[in-house]
Parts: structure tokens; sequence; C-alpha cells
């Protein structure tokens, strides 16, 4: 017994968790938005709970004065017009402060949505990988559907208020006339509660489940729709599959939803039963009390219409707290997904002189990704000199790129650590030490914005500047033959003129992106994979232009790169199995560069 007990307050406490972190992150959003929200709420809650009560005061005056001997039409017609006007008019100003207050929800919606958006761009790369992290990220944005959020909550809030303001009311002329008619109300409300509590578990209980149907629901939809994908679909024929997997998620959703149907059918109906006894009861109570004298026909309606406030009100309340209660639990999602812990460990340690160069150090660096086991770099040691520019080469799957993401904290070593001038990288504040990098990777990203806006990325300059930047990389007459030159939208997704610039052009402005940032160490990750021979031997003849005095580390399958570089570390098996100038290595009998180099003779004669 003692058990179960503790399980009740463990749950009752973390229910109780739950609610006060998510309106104490939920309702300073209203409140830093518009406090009037709150004011027109509140007078709301007051015109809400005096709508009923026009009714119950002057409705059995009415009646009575009807069947009374000696008919007084002038008071008959005063009690009949003030009850209209006091319904009209109360009815008037609550519409008028819904339709107002409604206005707030896409508001109060949008801006945590924002708030969702940053938070999943500002949380650890290694976490967009993650499974767990990427079903919370689902769950949060559903927990902001299913709870309609701040507006959501809210309302149920304020509805509680409304409803125990109207049971003051009904509980006083109750109690004057038939103070038992409370206690069968409250016995059979309280069995409602018990029962709407169950179907609110349930709800909750589902929720939970349906995130990860639906996020893989919500990826072959996205597959389908996106034209990006629409090569590859119709080249492979993949349209059938991917319709197949859409029609089993359907499947399997109709069946997740009727279970969740069929679990809370019983519940529905025994709610039902009890709302047919409470109602039976009231009528039998009062009708006795008619029908002995006790009450007269106008009272009986004031009593049946006070029983029926209080009861609405009553269940109302519970109600509205057990719907906050699931309300939170829905938008606790939103919560986790705030406070989801990082991977990384994040100093706090200025850098020093952030725009100079720097010395990088690898040592004895190890690392897996997460949930792998697999080591991808072991025991990797090297110290990139300031200013110095060095050449990765490897096959694939050596570890070239892996070994930049750890330098840039995309991912945090296992075993080893990484230093920046004698310091490790954990020390640094995360945001100043991100500023030490120009990375253009393999699989970049152009954003369908603007060509200038992919460059500047919400900076302010002049479009000279911008232009300087085009002209570097080889790209400005390009630009230039575009219908609206730099302000031209990449791709059509929301521009019917939008350009689609080829493979290499979108490198090449990658790679304007990442010159223009002007960071002190700049990392090309295969930069000239999409370039043409013609214009890869360009940006190598302009590569020192390009850097300047900056760090620069090269990846590239392309050894002829190597020879614009100080030094070559050549990966193998994860680590760094030669280091040296092209001229030592090339020379090397039986190494892998000399025999990666020969191999692409032929392509540089």
């Amino acid at each position: 017994m003692s058990d179960i007990r503790n399980d009740a307050d463990v749950e009752n406490n973390t229910r109780k968790n739950i609610v006060g972190k998510t309106l104490k992150y939920f309702f300073p959003v209203a409140w830093k938005f518009d406090k009037a929200y709150f004011i027109l709420s509140a007078i709301n809650v007051v015109i809400g709970a005096a709508a009923p009560f026009s009714e119950i005061i002057f409705m059995p005056l009415l009646i009575d004065s009807l069947i009374s001997s000696q008919r007084d039409i002038r008071l008959i017609i005063t009690y009949a017009a003030i009850m209209i006007v006091l319904n009209v008019v109360l009815y008037l100003i609550n519409s008028a402060l819904t339709i107002h207050i409604e206005k707030y929800q896409d508001k109060f919606n949008n801006f945590v949505a924002e708030e969702i958006s940053q938070r999943c761009m500002e949380m650890d790369f290694a976490l967009t990988e993650n499974k767990e992290a990427l079903d919370q990220i689902n769950r949060g944005r559903e927990g902001l559907d299913y709870s309609n959020g701040v507006h959501g909550i809210s309302i149920a809030f304020f509805t509680i208020l409304t409803n125990t303001l109207k049971i003051f009311g009904a509980v006083t002329v109750l109690a004057v006339s038939a103070p038992w008619m409370l206690l069968i109300i409250a016995v059979l409300l309280a069995v409602s509660a018990v029962i709407n509590s169950k179907k609110n578990k349930i709800e909750v209980k589902y929720f939970t489940e349906l995130s990860k149907i639906n996020r893989v629901w919500g990826y072959i939809l996205w597959e389908l729709e996106n034209f990006r994908f629409g090569k590859d679909i119709r080249l492979y024929g993949a349209a059938g599959t991917l319709i197949k997997k859409t029609n089993e998620q359907t499947d399997w959703l109709m069946e997740f939803n009727t279970a969740w149907e069929n679990e809370k059918f019983p519940l529905s109906v025994l709610d039902v039963i009890v709302a047919a006894i409470r109602d039976f009861g009231t009528y039998l109570y009062l009708g006795a009390l008619a029908i002995f004298g006790k009450i007269t026909i106008g009272t009986f309606s004031q009593l049946v219409s006070a029983g029926g406030t209080l009861n609405a009100s009553v269940q109302g309340a519970i109600f509205g707290f057990q719907e906050i209660v699931k309300r939170c639990n829905y938008a606790y999602e939103v919560v986790k997904l705030m406070e989801y812990p990082p991977m990384l460990q994040k100093g706090d340690r200025r850098v020093e002189n952030l725009n100079s160069p720097h010395t990088i150090e690898f040592r004895n660096v190890s690392f897996s990704y997460p949930n792998t086991g697999v080591r991808v770099l072991e025991n990797v040691s090297i110290t990139i000199k300031a200013g110095e520019r060095l050449s990765v080469v490897g096959l694939n799957g050596a570890g070239k790129t892996t070994f930049i993401k750890l330098l840039c904290r995309l991912y945090d070593t296992d075993e080893g650590e990484i230093l920046i001038d004698g310091v490790n990288i954990r020390e640094y504040d995360y945001d100043e030490y991100m500023k030490l990098f120009s990375v253009v990777f393999q699989d970049f990203r152009l954003l369908s914005f603007s060509a200038k806006e992919n460059i500047l990325l919400g900076a302010e300059d002049s479009d000279e500047a911008v232009d300087a930047m085009f002209e570097k990389v080889g790209l400005l007459e390009k630009i230039n033959s575009l219908p609206k030159g730099r302000d031209t939208m990449m791709f059509r997704e929301f521009d019917r003129d939008g350009v689609q610039l080829s493979g290499g052009e979108q490198q090449k402005l990658a790679i304007a992106r990442a010159l223009y940032k002007d960071a002190p160490v700049v990392i090309l990750d295969e930069p000239t994979a999409a370039l043409d021979p013609v214009a890869e031997y360009e940006i190598y003849c302009r590569f020192n232009e390009l850097v300047g005095g900056k760090t620069a580390v090269y990846i590239s399958h392309r050894l002829s790169s190597c020879k614009f570089c100080d030094r070559i570390a050549v990966f193998s098996e994860g680590t760094i199995k030669e280091l040296g100038t092209h001229d030592e290595l090339v020379v090397r009998e039986g190494g892998i560069y000399s025999e990666m180099f020969r191999a692409q003779a032929q392509y540089y004669v």
C-alpha cells in the first residue's frame, strides 16, 4: 500500500513540476508581448461569469408574474426587457473581447515557433544526427500545436476563474432553497471528474507515441513533395517505393488512432450515463419540492437554472484544471526542447586577437561518431602553424572531413585534445570560437535568398564589397548577367524568376561567402569538386590571393592542389600516416602520397 501511495505522490509531484515549469516559460511570453492581453482577459472573466445570472435572477420573477392571478403587464414587460437587454449587452461585450483576445493566438504561437526554430539552429550539431533529439524537436512542434501554446493554456486558466465566480453565485442561490441539491451535484461531478482525468491521461500517453509516427510520416511526404529529389525519383523509379511507404504509414496511423479512440470510448459512455443520473436526480428533487409547495414554479425554474449553472461551472472548473494539466503536458515538450542538454562542453574564455593568425594543435585525438562504436580517428597529432597552408588528402572514409568537424567544434573529441594557441578549445566561448573559421564543406547549402544575401547573411555592407567577393572567385560576370544582378533569387521556391546556378557556380558562391566572413582560418573541403578543370586551375592559381595571410586547411582528392600548400597531411585508416611537403612525399618510396600522385599524374601533364 505504501508503494502505491509513493507512486501516486511521485506522479503528482511530476505533474505539478511539469505544470509549473510550463507556466513559468509560457506566461512571460504573453506578458512580454502585451500586458493588455491579461487585462482584457480579466474583464472577460467577469463578463462571462455574470452572463447566466440575468436569467437566474429575472426569469423566476417573470414566470411568477405570468402565473399570478393579478398580472401586472408593466412589471412583466420590465422584467423581460431587463433580462433581454442584459443578455444582449453582456453577449456583445463578451464577443468583442473574445475576438480581440483571439488575435493574440497567432502572435504568441508564431513567437514560440520562432523560438523553436532558433533553438534548432543553436543546438549542438551532433544532436542533428541524434534520434532522441530529433524526436524531441518534433514533439516540441506538435506540443505547440496540441496545446495551442500560450493562448490555449491561458484560455483554460481564465475559464477556471470564470467558472469559479459562477460557482459562488449558483451555490448562494441553491443554498437558500435547495441545499440537498448541492450534494447530488457534488457527488456525481466528482465521478465525472475522475472519468475525464483518465481520458486526459490516455490522450497524453498517445500523444507521446504519435510524435514518432508523425516524424516519419512528415519525412516521407517531404520527400514526395520536394522537387530537389525529382531527378532521382524519376530516374530510379522511386515513386512506387515512396507511395508504398506512405500507405504503410497511413495504415499504421489509422490503427494508432483507432486504438486511441477505442481506449477512450468506454469512458465516454460512462460519462454520458453519469450526466443522465445527475439530471434525473436534480429534476426529481426539485419536482418533489414544487409538488409539496415548498417552492413556487418561478423558484423551480430558478433552481433548475442555478443547478445547471453550478453543474456546468464545477464541471468546467474541474475540466479546466485538467485541461491546463493536459495542455501543459503537451506544451512541456517545448520546454524540454528549450532545455535539451548540450553535448559539447562550452567555456567562457575569450579568444585573444581574434582576427590574427592562430596556432592549431591536435594532441592524440581519437573520435567515433555517437552510438556507432567505430573509431573514425585514432591518435591524431599535428600542429598547424599560424598562417600555414595545410593540404589534407586521403581516400574516402579516411577521416579528413571528420578532422575538420572536430576542429570546428561540431563534435567533441572522445580522447585527446585540440588546442588553439595552447588553450583547449573547450575552454573558449563557443560563439566567439566559431568566428575563427570560414568553412566550405562538400555538402554546403545555399539559401533560397538573393545572391547578395547569400554572401552577407544578415550583415550590412555595400554592393561594392559584395561585388569584390564575386570578382575574387570569378563569379562577377555571371552575377551581372542575371535578371536582377546580385539581387537575383537563388532557386525558384519563392520567386518564379529565381535562377539555378550550375554546381560549379554554386560552389564559387559558397567560397565567396566563406571569404567574406574574413575569419583567420579558412577551411575548404573539396572546394573544386564541382568545377571543370579550367575553373579548378583558376582557383588554385589564385589560392594564395584568396586566403592572404590566413591559416588555410585544404581537403582534396586532387593532388595537384597540394603544390600550393606548405605541408601535406596524408590520412589513412583514421590517422595521419604521412606528413611533409609535396617534394618530400612524392619521392618517398612506397608512400601513400607518392602512389596516389602517380595514379593521378596523367591528369596533370
